[in-house]
């Protein structure tokens, strides 16, 4: 069975998602704007090119890369949005399938994976 990390090493895992939690949030903000109508509701700017064909394929397909960049991005943020809950309440570090320490090395290189590398491969092969 692996080691569990100490408390030294979550606490800068902690600090780095905080920062890149940070980031993703700037970025969203510069990708999207508040919907007047909604004020919780974000949606991505549709740009606007001028009307000749050429330019409207050209918003058509910045305006389909911004939404998906940013479904990345608001994914990447729920993702560190669980890890830093599991921080606090003590679940991290454990696999989330089978109960056992994730592996060191694995945190650190992945922050915020949620299971072992044994059931993460089993996912993987049944899929």
């Amino acid at each position: 069975m692996d080691k569990e990390l100490d408390a030294a090493t979550i606490k800068e895992i902690e600090k780095q998602l905080l920062i890149k939690k940070q980031q993703i949030m700037d970025d969203l903000s510069d990708l999207s704007r508040k919907d007047s109508q909604e004020s919780d509701e974000r949606s991505v700017k549709f740009p606007e090119y001028g009307d000749k064909p050429d330019e409207n394929a050209q918003e058509i397909n910045d305006y389909s890369t911004e939404i998906m960049t940013e479904k990345v991005l608001e994914k990447s943020l729920e993702d560190i949005e669980k890890t830093l809950k599991r921080i606090k309440d003590g679940s991290y570090g454990t696999c989330k399938y089978c109960g056992n320490l994730i592996s060191p090395k694995r945190l650190i290189a992945r922050p915020t994976a949620n299971s072992c590398v044994s059931c993460k491969t089993g996912l993987q092969e049944n899929e």
